[in-house]
């Protein structure tokens, strides 16, 4: 990061990253609010690194918020638009541990509405563009974040992986996107989507800003009680010697490009001197079936605080209790968020349970245990992000399932509550970018990091 070296002042640092917000958010629609007092903040890091005092590991670094992590600086709308009008009077504890090192909000970026979807077009404020083609997809949920790291306004940026809503953006922009071993780092203050699976992570240009970061927000909060005890400060990277690919996903329905990068990488670490074991996990085609089951019906237990009556939209139409909470919630969700609360409560709703949301859970059992032994193989796995690089805008969304399908190599992990890495690694014929996930076992954070660098190596 530029603050390391103190080649330029806070003040030049926000000034630029500014700058370019405004530049790119007329063709990119990455922000849903731009922080112009920015500026402000600058002036009092620049101040204190003038009186000698300590500005903190990230002062005057410009960073992006994913717009569903609380801060009294600017609304938290989650892209929703029942959640319009909503300032937050309590700060995520990530975003106090960032600012606590002097990062600089410079903006809330885009999202699908409540973390939903794959792609950013479930936005109330309409769908981010890729950073490579405006015709395509930034991903999602976090495509804002993305974009906001590929095309250098920010130095980094937050997201959220519930699914893989961190690693397919990343992949689809050429950056990297880190998802957390699950409990690293709270969740308090950002809007809930499924937690059981929600976890904070980050966009950045290289994995040692990564490091950083994960330094910076990782540990124990009173407020998320399933945080996990600070392992990441304590740990060191353990030596990758073996690598595991899943025969599982190599096949037809992966593009070709994508299945030629991951040969491409296998020979790579084979000259260097790595094992590459070839895995056989079947139980991973259970995964997505499972995800599908148990997200929504976290989801519709979730969304169901958003009612109207406490905060955000309100809808005018209502003349009763009754009505309010039918046509607030009505016409302040998006259409995928209802279509997840509709398969939540038939899930959980009497006579369904066992048959739906009992098998998906043994499922998701059979897949942890699934990984515990492929981890028995091999230190690391290592694994296509998504099936397809970045789709073109409008070609899914109105098809559910081939819109869930795109998430069939990011779930498993979730569920299961294991780190994943995208890294960059090159591009398709025609310029898009695609990546490749670092997969490990829970608590390895900080050897799949390093390992990228092995990786970048050429």
């Amino acid at each position: 990061m530029k603050i390391a070296s103190k080649t330029q002042s806070a003040v030049e640092l926000v000034k630029t990253a500014l700058e370019k917000a405004h530049q790119y958010q007329a063709e990119y629609n990455i922000f849903n609010w731009i922080n112009d007092n920015a500026i402000q903040q600058a002036e009092q890091i620049d101040a204190k690194i003038a009186q000698g005092e300590n500005p903190g590991r990230l002062a005057g670094v410009p960073y992006a918020l994913k717009d569903n992590f609380l801060s009294p600086l600017g609304e938290t709308t989650a892209s929703a638009e029942i959640l319009t009008g909503f300032t937050s009077p309590v700060t995520a504890t990530a975003v106090k541990k960032l600012e606590a090192e002097g990062a600089i909000l410079i903006g809330r970026t885009n999202l699908d509405a409540f973390a939903h979807g794959s792609s950013t077009e479930n936005s109330y404020f309409g769908p981010t563009k890729n950073s490579k083609d405006t015709t395509r997809v930034a991903g999602g949920s976090s495509g804002g974040s993305a974009v906001a790291v590929a095309l250098d306004i920010v130095e980094f940026a937050t997201g959220t992986d519930t699914g893989g809503s961190i690693r397919q953006p990343a992949s689809f922009n050429g950056v990297y996107g880190l998802k957390p071993t699950y409990g690293t780092i709270s969740r308090y203050g950002v809007v809930a989507m499924a937690s059981s699976t929600d976890c904070v992570g980050f966009f950045t240009k290289n994995s040692a800003d990564l490091d950083l970061l994960m330094e910076i927000t990782a540990g124990q909060d009173a407020n998320d009680l399933t945080t996990l005890p600070d392992y990441y400060v304590t740990s060191k990277p353990q030596t990758v010697q073996k690598v595991g690919i899943i025969k599982d996903f190599d096949n037809d329905a992966v593009d070709p490009e994508i299945r030629q990068a991951l040969a491409q990488k296998v020979e790579q670490l084979k000259a260097q001197g790595i094992e590459v074991i070839e895995l056989e996990m079947p139980a991973l085609k259970y995964a997505l079936a499972a995800y599908y089951i148990i997200v929504p019906a976290e989801i519709a237990s979730n969304l169901s605080r958003h009612d109207g009556i406490r905060y955000g939209f309100r809808s005018s139409e209502s003349g009763d209790l009754v009505s309010l909470y039918n046509n607030t919630r009505g016409e302040g969700f998006m259409p995928e968020n209802k279509r997840r609360i509709m398969i939540g409560n038939f899930v959980l709703s009497s006579g369904f349970y066992d048959a739906y949301y009992l098998k998906a859970a043994k499922a998701r059992t059979l897949i942890i245990n699934e990984y515990g032994k492929a981890f028995e193989q091999c230190d690391v796995i290592l694994s296509p992000v998504s099936p397809n690089p970045s789709f073109t805008l409008g070609s899914k969304v109105n098809d559910p399932v081939a819109m869930y399908l795109e998430d069939v190599m990011s779930v498993p992990l979730n569920l299961a509550g294991l780190p994943g890495l995208s890294v960059p690694v090159g591009q398709t014929s025609a310029g898009l970018d695609l990546g490749l996930q670092i997969i490990g076992p829970r608590r390895s954070d900080r050897t799949i990091i390093n390992f990228a660098k092995t990786l970048e190596e050429k």
